[in-house]
């Protein structure tokens, strides 16, 4: 990489580099054909989530409402409740937001990997570009790593799975669970016909690539075909936040990796997502509300120790059009999008004000079930590459809370070539220092 300086002339161009960055792509996202958000939010309309201000309100709403329980968080007073009989989700749904015992109440969503969800396949990779492909030195990672390596630093991958047999990813992992199948067997399935197969153990050997000494907790939330839903997502947040349930242990990730998101957006994702974070609570706030006494463990946790930062995928729609969860504004989350070699965004990479910083993400080499490596593109790439940084920073500065992890990350970023996104920096995050400016063609 060019020797970066504090004087770059190309500054000039940047306002009309933007310009046209911006046009070519909503020209991409018009020929790529119809957009995710035209179809509209992937609802599984006959799963209602629903948050009450007491969980002992929950008897008195089943007896009401032609509803059954599906599943609970513990003794939290948050439901997963399937619709029953002939009766229509939607006047069901409706019924409950006039409850006054019911703070929130929504359809679940669907959750899907970025790359499954446009159809982004990997390509064959050779193991001698794991190392040296171009996303290290973007990230001046050499340097970083001189200062931190991730050591004693625990990140969760909320994926496909990992296969941890991998070499470049044995002896790195910890104990995970399988939310899809209900056991304990997080690696990958041996199928390799599913459009994300393979997804979750590219992620985790970027997390490696990033942190080597950082152990890996996964995760498995998404099937092959990179599909999942957002319960089983918080269900994950939440055991990633507290593995053995148990808030007086130290067991919890200090990062999460959600490579994953959804066009719609869920309150009660939202608010696990606050409670993994360690996001303060508001009392009478639907969202953030735990005056009830279910969250007891969840205070307790958050009272001896920091919560987790949360890393979410900005996705590959080429658009502003938000996903979630990265654009949920959640305290500790910072939503990634995807840069390329010659230091602007890539195409296909969402962009706006909701995504906080880009990372590399095209081209990108890492590990794959079965020993293999391979190829792939996509913003579920440049995410776990700032997890991997988060983890450096976490070892580095390990009394900084989550929301403040993601100020310094956000601080260590120098303007894309075309202006639309800050671009990380690993070594000015880890340093607590501002990036230099970027040298663009």
């Amino acid at each position: 990489m060019p020797e970066e300086t504090r004087m770059n002339p190309t500054r000039l161009l940047r306002p009309i580099r933007r310009l046209l960055a911006a046009l070519l792509a909503a020209a991409a996202a018009a020929v790529a054909g119809p957009a995710a958000a035209a179809s509209g939010p992937d609802r599984i309309d006959n799963e209602l989530l629903v948050k009450l201000r007491r969980g002992a309100d929950l008897q008195a709403l089943l007896a009401k409402h032609p509803l059954a329980l599906a599943s609970r968080f513990g003794a939290r007073p948050i439901f997963r409740l399937t619709v029953t009989g002939n009766a229509r989700p939607a006047d069901v749904l409706d019924a409950l937001r006039l409850e006054p015992t019911v703070m929130v109440a929504e359809t679940n969503s669907r959750q899907a990997s970025p790359e499954a969800r446009k159809n982004m396949a990997w390509a064959i990779g050779q193991p001698d570009a794991y190392a040296a492909q171009w996303a290290p030195a973007a990230l001046r990672l050499s340097a970083a790593q001189r200062l931190a390596t991730g050591r004693g630093v625990r990140v969760a991958v909320l994926d496909t799975g990992v296969d941890g047999r991998h070499p470049a990813l044995s002896g790195r992992m910890l104990p995970g669970r399988d939310f899809v199948d209900g056991d304990r067997n997080a690696g990958e399935p041996a199928v390799t016909n599913g459009a994300a197969w393979g997804h979750g153990t590219h992620v985790a050997g970027l997390i490696a690539l990033v942190a080597p000494n950082a152990r890996i907790m996964p995760g498995r939330v998404l099937d092959p075909d990179g599909v999942g839903n957002s319960w089983v997502l918080a269900e994950a947040l939440l055991w990633a936040a507290d593995p053995d349930g148990n808030p007086d242990t130290d067991d919890g990730a200090d990062v999460i990796n959600m490579s994953l998101g959804t066009l719609a957006r869920t309150d009660v994702l939202d608010a696990i997502a606050r409670i993994a974070a360690c996001q303060p609570a508001v009392a009478g706030d639907p969202v953030g509300d735990r005056s009830d006494p279910g969250y007891a463990d969840d205070e307790r946790r958050c009272a001896a120790r920091r919560g987790a930062v949360l890393v979410a995928a900005a996705g590959n729609d080429a658009s502003r059009v938000r996903q979630y969860p990265a654009a949920e504004g959640v305290y500790g989350l910072v939503s990634v999008g995807a840069s390329r070699p010659n230091g602007s965004i890539a195409a296909f990479s969402n962009f706006g004000s909701w995504v906080r910083l880009a990372a590399p993400g095209q081209r990108i080499t890492s590990t794959l079930p079965g020993g293999l490596w391979g190829t792939w593109s996509g913003t579920s790439m440049a995410a776990p590459l700032v997890a991997g940084t988060a983890a450096l920073v976490r070892e580095r500065a390990p009394t900084l809370q989550p929301k403040e992890v993601v100020q310094r990350m956000r601080r260590a970023t120098a303007p894309s070539c075309d202006d639309l996104l800050p671009l990380l920096d690993a070594h000015a995050a880890v340093a607590g220092v501002r990036a230099p400016d970027r040298v663009c063609p």
